[in-house]
């Protein structure tokens, strides 16, 4: 499907659609949103006071580098996060 994910060996469900910024993203039930996004392109999660870009860093939940909005809650960490069909993320990138 697509480059960014490991395929040989792996056993997956079929993809499921969420919405990224308002544009359709396929992803997996189970695997964490921050997974997601990078295997979709997205790297800028969210964006400092001063505007610098930041993205996940520790993939555990101890950064908190990857907060994002998940269906209308704010400051959600994207790596602690599972999938589910039909989920709404908004980063704070502000370049979309």
């Amino acid at each position: 499907m697509d480059a960014a994910r490991i395929e040989h060996g792996v056993r997956r469900p079929e993809p499921v659609e969420i919405e990224v910024d308002g544009a359709p993203v396929a992803a997996y039930e189970g695997e964490s949103v921050a997974a997601a996004l990078l295997a979709a392109g997205v790297n800028v999660f969210r964006r400092t006071a001063r505007g610098a870009p930041r993205g996940p860093f520790c993939n555990m939940g101890v950064c908190f580098e990857c907060l994002v909005t998940i269906d209308g809650v704010r400051r959600e960490r994207a790596c602690r996060s599972v999938v589910r069909a039909g989920m709404r993320v908004e980063t704070g990138d502000g370049a979309r």
